[in-house]
């Protein structure tokens, strides 16, 4: 591991992954000491997905009971951003670093960011929304326009924005799913959602708040999305002025994916991301969708 991603892995676990949504919310166990809770919305009906023809004719790659049968006695062996086979970076044989966006929706945190999104699309720049289901039932008018948009991807940030466990830990005080069928929800029932509204179903999931178990991370893959996480957490979850996103996203290094938010407008996002993007290209750098790098990886 990285002297920097070592670096960033402390700053997470400090609760700088923040900014979900507001102050009514559910507590559970922390992810460590004294981290504050970025905001789930704990008392949300939970929306699971049949297991139904998608708006592409197709199945579900599996069941929810193949899943519950296949991994329901799975034990986890690891917690945090490092299971196996999750997405930390791009191919480094380029100068390329993708922007990803999270949208979280809940109480506190369906705001829509309209000046970053300008910004992005005045300056060309593409970039990956990770979007919420609770988001998109927010914002369906905002989120058809962003589907439409050929700079952006939709992504997969889970149905009720659990970190992804299949004990039911918790991080920055979200309670994670409870089991390998509460995983199959919180994936399939956004899968779900957004195959019937952009007609294919997504190709990345990232959890709330980035954490899952190994067991977890198996069920995205069978699911057939890949999990991706970041290596420069950009805006700290929406809680660093303009001056800390501009530092620490024009700090980022080829190969580099960015997480910040696209629901927190009161934020300092919008404006760190407009000083940081002209010092990167600056560079040489060349920003890209997910889709567009990791295709071949």
């Amino acid at each position: 591991m990285t002297a920097g991603r070592r670096a960033v892995l402390a700053a997470m676990a400090t609760g700088l992954l923040a900014g979900c949504a507001g102050p009514d919310r559910d507590r559970g166990t922390p992810a460590s000491p004294g981290a504050p809770d970025p905001g789930a919305d704990a008392g949300a009906p939970t929306r699971t997905a049949p297991p139904a023809p998608t708006a592409s004719g197709t199945l579900p790659p599996v069941t929810r009971e193949e899943i519950v049968a296949r991994y329901g006695r799975s034990v986890p062996h690891s917690w945090g951003f490092d299971a196996p086979g999750v997405v930390h970076s791009l191919p480094r044989t380029t100068r390329d670093i993708a922007l990803t966006f999270d949208a979280c929706g809940g109480r506190g945190g369906d705001g829509y960011d309209r000046a970053l999104l300008d910004f992005l699309r005045a300056r060309h720049i593409p970039a990956t929304l990770f979007i919420n289901s609770r988001w998109i039932d927010a914002n369906p008018a905002v989120f058809h326009r962003l589907a439409a948009d050929p700079l952006f991807e939709i992504a997969n940030h889970g149905t009720r924005h659990r970190p992804l466990s299949v004990t039911g830990r918790s991080a920055y005080g979200i309670p994670g799913t409870r089991g390998a069928g509460e995983v199959y929800d919180e994936i399939a029932g956004n899968r779900a959602e957004l195959t019937r509204l952009l007609g294919t179903p997504p190709r990345f999931f990232r959890s709330g708040t980035a954490y899952c178990d190994d067991v977890a991370a198996r069920i995205v893959t069978d699911l057939g999305e890949r999990f991706v996480s970041f290596s420069v957490n950009g805006d700290g979850g929406a809680t660093f002025t303009a001056e800390q996103v501009h530092t620490t996203v024009a700090a980022a290094r080829a190969g580099s994916i960015v997480l910040c938010h696209m629901n927190h407008p009161e934020g300092g996002t919008a404006r760190g991301i407009a000083g940081a993007v002209p010092r990167l290209l600056a560079r040489g750098h060349r920003f890209v969708r997910l889709s567009d790098a990791l295709h071949r990886a």
